[in-house]
């Protein structure tokens, strides 16, 4: 999983002992090089990876990643941790685009049946997002705008006919 930069660690356990704590972003880490660390309040040691980023903007960031499988290499950091943020973004997407969060249910059949519901709803948005080459947001914006544009002509259909 990633840590905030603030999170306390250090490297030895000697200094773990004596509580000489460093926030992350303060120690001289070299980028995508795995170390074992000590995290505070956490009784066992973990590998630490940091990885530095160029967003679309051209500005840089900072990740720390880190694990309890004291074996796991740099590549293997990041592939877990696309395998693990894939599975954010799914929860993400069925929350709020498919309204899974949205429901007004109150019992466990209509609960259960809102859930079932939103799960077709999220694969139609996958295959719609291979069609189109769009992401779930930007095709939940584009169905909206479509049907605010078909209800303001049937409003204007309306007056229309009636003279207005």
């Amino acid at each position: 999983m990633d840590k905030k930069s603030n999170r306390q660690c250090m490297f030895a356990t000697s200094d773990r002992n004596k509580g000489r704590w460093s926030s992350l972003d303060k120690l001289s880490l070299t980028p995508e090089q795995p170390v074992q660390v000590w995290l505070k309040d956490l009784e066992i040691p973990v590998v630490l990876c940091k990885l530095v980023f160029t967003n679309r903007d051209g500005s840089t960031g900072e990740m720390y990643l880190v694990s309890n499988n004291l074996e796991l290499s740099t590549g293997e950091f990041k592939t877990l941790y696309k395998k693990r943020w894939s599975v954010e973004e799914y929860h993400k997407s069925l929350k709020q685009n498919a309204s899974l969060s949205k429901s007004p249910a109150r019992t466990v059949t209509t609960q259960s049946n809102h859930l079932f519901a939103s799960l077709p709803a999220h694969v139609k948005l996958e295959k719609l997002k291979f069609a189109h080459k769009l992401n779930h947001f930007a095709l939940k914006a584009r169905i909206y705008l479509a049907a605010s544009k078909a209800a303001r002509n049937e409003l204007y259909n309306i007056k229309y006919a009636m003279g207005v």
